[in-house]
């Protein structure tokens, strides 16, 4: 196992992200309320970094200045809700303070039809000003209301939108799409991850085209905490069993939530129950459950210490256990947290420093929320660690393609990561250097690119001011660019013909002049922002900065959009499996993903083989699939075709 990380960012520890200023907002909430006269607003903006409040400044400014008579907030879940109680503002600047009728926090109990019934009492109550609910109260109410001018003057604000979806069969995404259309209702979205793993679309192009737009990046949240440090993600490969494997991957000196497969997953031994058991065990030797706390106590082998250890898997005495998590005051309060499907989205523990995952998770929300956990500012730690435990295929599997993908889709999340945690880019074409009053290559965080077009539509210019994350996370998505970084594809065959097919597929309005404007900053993006900097001293005492991108380096001041396409912009992808991974399990991966490229019957592959094998004899090496010879790529994924077949008829036959 390799102990690098995979993705690895360091910060300054400026304090910009939580300083406030004289109104008590953070540099994230005063930019959101820089925006509060915007009708339609979304705000995508990382975990802990206020969106909460955010909303509460906006909310109270609308009511009191604009004309809206009402606030309703929804949340995905009950818990969530927390997060929007009475809070303090006037007392650090701010002219009100945000109050709460308990009457309309129905997040706070009752039934489904309860809620309902109060949220229409709340509609038709003048003196009423806040509620709050969870999105599935607000699709009951809304179905049952019936009637969008009864959103009128009412600010509509959805907390972790990215569960909203364009889809047909969205019940919230067509209140939210009806009440825009047929109402004077605000909208204020916000997010922590704008990515979803359906790849559906949460609002329509033309609907999301009306929203003021506020970006807050993961790099400037983390660069401006007072105690982080460091981030880093990795992954760990294991064959056989997951439990096996824990040995390697719990460090037990770090505040850890752990969170175990899903029971419908490969990964899962199929009883999460005895999983947590065999957990505890590998930390040390389980003592006793505190009655009333629910917490359990493990005593460390290493050394003997007790640590405190939350099971959140085990349904019974949960209730419990989660009191205990909400009054906890000091990292001394826990140790380590087990869950499977708790402790992602709205969940605080400010102490937790490191998140080891069992499994892939399907959705990059999720893997942006269970990163999110860890990544709070705060006193006892100064690195922050996500590890991904992923199972090897092994050609004896049934289904090796379930693990090759699981695999591909593991690595592109980190890939996407990289980008999301990385600093962010100002590209522009070289033709404006002689333009910029300041600015070049060296200051300024501006990076000149010969050749690179400039947007030349405001629709090109919003993506990419806005939309690359969203756009990149596609991308990363996308299968047939997950099988090329694993097969080590050519750049030609990336840049040119499978990043402005997804280009296309997201944002079919466009014309081919505004694609290409979008496939070049995207694909510059993606390289330079995963590339490493080295700074040379001349002769003349002159700095030069160059860049590695892939397997080149190139001077910070020649950079040319025709040389940034000449480079696979997902070669690490194909490094981290390589320096991962053993050359057997790679080549597996290889010919698996090759096998299912090109449909063959057995009887073609019967008629080809002995073709392959005079090839062979001819030619003293085996067919290439990159070769200019059409026959050629095809003998190459035939005979990838048909060593899969036998791999598999041995791995049948073998047992």
């Amino acid at each position: 196992m390799n102990d690098k990380n995979v993705v690895s960012v360091n910060y300054h520890r400026t304090g910009k992200s939580t300083n406030t200023n004289e109104l008590g907002m953070r540099a994230m909430q005063a930019r959101v309320y820089e925006k509060r006269n915007s009708k339609y607003l979304l705000v995508k903006a990382p975990p802990a970094s206020g969106k909460s409040r955010a909303l509460m400044f906006v909310a109270l400014d609308k009511l009191a200045n604009q004309g809206v008579k009402k606030v309703i907030v929804a949340v995905p879940e009950r818990s969530i809700g927390r997060s929007f109680k009475n809070t303090d503002l006037t007392s650090y600047g701010f002219y009100e303070d945000w109050v709460i009728d308990p009457y309309y926090d129905l997040t706070a109990g009752g039934s489904t039809g309860s809620n309902v019934k109060r949220f229409g009492e709340f509609l038709n109550n003048l003196d009423a000003k806040v509620l709050i609910c969870t999105h599935a109260t607000l699709r009951f109410a809304y179905e049952e209301v019936a009637d969008d001018a009864k959103f009128n003057d009412i600010l509509l604000a959805i907390d972790e939108f990215h569960h909203v979806s364009a889809a047909d069969n969205s019940v919230l995404g067509t209140a939210l799409k009806n009440i825009m259309h047929n109402s004077s209702a605000h909208i204020l979205a916000m997010t922590g991850s704008y990515f979803r793993g359906d790849s559906q679309p949460i609002l329509t192009n033309e609907d999301e085209r009306q929203f003021d737009k506020v970006n807050y990046s993961y790099y400037e949240q983390l660069d401006g905490y007072q105690y982080l440090k460091s981030f880093g993600i990795d992954y760990k490969f294991y064959q056989g069993t997951y439990l096996d494997a824990l040995g390697k991957a719990i460090d037990t000196d770090k505040k850890t939530i752990i969170h175990i497969p899903n029971v419908n997953s490969a990964e899962s031994t199929k009883d999460k129950y005895e999983e947590v058991g065999h957990i505890e065990d590998a930390i040390g030797e389980f003592l006793e459950k505190d009655t009333e706390t629910g917490i359990d106590y493990v005593r460390r082998y290493s050394d003997g210490k007790v640590l405190k250890v939350a099971d959140l898997v085990t349904e019974d005495g949960r209730d419990k256990v989660q009191a205990y998590l909400r009054n906890m005051s000091s990292a001394d309060d826990l140790d380590i947290i087990i869950a499977l499907g708790m402790a992602k989205e709205g969940f605080d523990w400010p102490w937790a420093e490191y998140a080891l995952t069992i499994g892939y998770r399907g959705s990059l929300t999720e893997i942006v929320q269970i990163i999110g956990r860890v990544t709070r500012d705060s006193s006892n730690k100064t690195h922050a660690q996500f590890t991904n435990l992923i199972a090897q295929p092994d050609a004896k599997d049934d289904d090796v393609m379930v693990a090759v993908n699981t695999i591909l889709k593991a690595i592109t999340a980190s890939l996407l990561m990289e980008q999301v945690l990385a600093p962010e880019l100002k590209l522009k074409s070289s033709s404006t250097k002689g333009r910029q009053t300041t600015g070049n290559n060296k200051a300024d965080g501006v990076i000149f690119v010969k050749g690179l077009k400039e947007p030349s539509t405001e629709r090109t210019k919003d993506i990419i001011e806005n939309d690359l994350p969203d756009l990149k996370a596609a991308i990363l998505q996308d299968t047939k660019v997950q099988e090329a970084m694993a097969t080590k594809a050519g750049a030609d065959i990336i840049n040119k013909v499978l990043i402005p097919k997804v280009i296309m597929e997201q944002n079919p309005d466009l014309t081919d002049e505004e694609i290409e404007e979008v496939r070049q900053y995207t694909i510059a993006e993606l390289a330079l922002k995963q590339a490493e900097t080295q700074i040379t001293t001349g002769s003349n005492g002159d700095d030069k900065k160059f860049l590695r991108m892939a397997d080149k380096f190139i001077n910070v001041d020649d950079l040319d959009i025709n040389l940034i396409e000449s480079v696979n912009p997902f070669q690490r992808a194909y490094e981290v499996m390589s320096n991962n991974i053993d050359s057997k399990t790679l080549r597996l991966i290889q010919q698996t993903i090759d096998a299912k490229k090109v449909d063959f019957s057995e009887s073609e592959l019967a008629i080809l083989y002995p073709q392959i094998k005079e090839f062979v004899a001819e030619n003293k090496r085996y067919p290439d699939k990159e070769s200019d010879d059409e026959l050629e790529v095809k003998y190459a994924y035939a005979l990838a075709k048909i060593r899969d077949l036998k791999m598999r008829r041995s791995a049948t036959n073998g047992r």
